[in-house]
């Protein structure tokens, strides 16, 4: 078992502290000592439940480390969006050294065999280690280092290349939505108007040409929170991420935007989800305040997409319209209003699906789980199942499918 000595790793340095590797080194430097290899062995398959992993969990292991990027050349690329040539060979260097590694497996350490092809209680499949692995597969060194390095430009490091979406905690943190629920782009029926204005903004945004911050209003249930997600999904390989921001949140919008503007290998939606705000309310005041650029202006690096049910976000009073008030108030109280709409420069109104738009919806959904109804019994139960509801939409198509799915012997 003569492997490199890890200690000339330059760019990969955390190596040299992660627990697992530290136990796994005293076992190759103690001549097969069985204590020290079972005590290896034991932090190997701690970690491979801990983390999920599955198959030859000891190259997952490694892979996983890479694909956290706690190394100067991700911190780099987040910085700054790109590499030089300095970074690429430096990289080289110790992927000359973690080859050899990255193709053992365990029983080649003596560990017992059933670790090569390990099966965890709860296995977890990590979209970015997925493309790693595949990235490195037959790779050699050099190509290693370039397939990291694109990697890193690609997913980012850390949480940034873990989670898709995160929001904000209280402290002002950003914390990962471990299962982020969205849908396929594909997936999304009807609305053809609405969808191709959203994605080409978005794809404007992704590409650095100019983009606006997008207003998606109408109709309860028609799917506007469902189109951001999608497009999160869509687009999260070519560095997109997802913020949501509670309305309360409001305060943190500037060191937010100072935060991830620091970020520039990702491009950022800030989502506000069902955004509206009461006469009293003047939180909205620091929202019109980042999108009019303020202190802290927007980043290059950030949209904001927000869905109401308001077209106004602001709520408008009767009072607020009465002809009996002063001509210079009322005026004043209606500019107020719209003020903040004002500041998205692209509105997407959502109204409610027609009824052939609705039955389609649900016609697609079953068929995605390999349930054809005729047309006419689809007809019926849809429409009977809108008149026993609060209207028609998609999400109460959704809600049918569920309920036709699970009563089905």
């Amino acid at each position: 078992m003569n492997y490199p000595d890890l200690r000339g790793l330059l760019v990969c340095r955390e190596f040299l502290s992660d627990p697992v590797l530290l136990i796994m080194g005293e076992y190759l430097l103690s001549s097969d000592n069985v204590n020290k290899r079972n005590a290896a062995a034991a932090a190997l398959l701690a970690a491979a439940e801990r983390l999920g992993l599955s198959g030859n969990v000891w190259r997952q292991y490694l892979l996983y480390l890479l694909c956290r990027g706690n190394n100067i050349a991700a911190t780099a690329i987040e910085d700054c969006g790109s590499y030089g040539a300095g970074l690429l060979r430096a990289l080289q260097k110790d992927m000359h050294l973690l080859r050899p590694y990255l193709q053992a497996k365990p029983s080649d350490f003596r560990f017992d065999a059933f670790l090569d092809d390990y099966e965890p209680a709860a296995p977890k499949e990590y979209e970015f280690l997925q493309a790693l692995t595949e990235a490195m597969e037959g790779a050699d060194a050099a190509q290693m280092a370039e397939a990291l390095l694109h990697h890193y430009k690609a997913y980012g490091r850390g949480d940034m290349a873990r989670y898709m979406a995160f929001y904000l905690l209280p402290s002002g943190e950003l914390k990962g939505i471990e299962t982020f629920r969205h849908r396929e782009w594909d997936d999304l029926i009807g609305y053809a108007v609405q969808k191709e204005k959203l994605l080409r903004n978005t794809v404007n945004f992704i590409e650095g040409r100019q983009a606006n911050n997008v207003l998606l209003t109408g109709a309860r249930g028609t799917g506007k929170s469902t189109a951001v997600k999608a497009l999160v999904y869509k687009f999260h390989k070519e560095g997109l991420r997802l913020v949501q921001v509670e309305r309360g949140q409001m305060k943190k919008l500037p060191p937010l935007m100072e935060h991830l503007s620091a970020i520039k290998s990702k491009k950022f939606i800030l989502f506000f989800d069902d955004l509206s705000f009461d006469e009293d309310e003047k939180e909205y005041k620091y929202l019109k305040s980042v999108i009019d650029g303020g202190i802290i202006p927007q980043p290059d690096n950030v949209v904001i997409y927000a869905t109401s049910n308001r077209r106004h976000l602001l709520k408008e009073t009767w009072r607020d319209r009465r002809d009996d008030l002063d001509e210079v108030y009322r005026d004043d109280s209606q500019n107020e209003s719209i003020s903040l709409s004002d500041r998205f420069g692209l509105i997407i109104h959502y109204a409610a699906p027609t009824q052939d738009e609705y039955l389609q919806i649900i016609d697609h959904e079953l068929r995605k789980a390999g349930v054809a109804l005729e047309a006419h019994e689809l007809r019926i139960l849809g429409l009977r199942w809108e008149m026993e509801h609060s209207g028609r939409n998609g999400r109460i198509a959704r809600q049918f499918v569920r309920w036709y799915l699970g009563n089905q012997t």
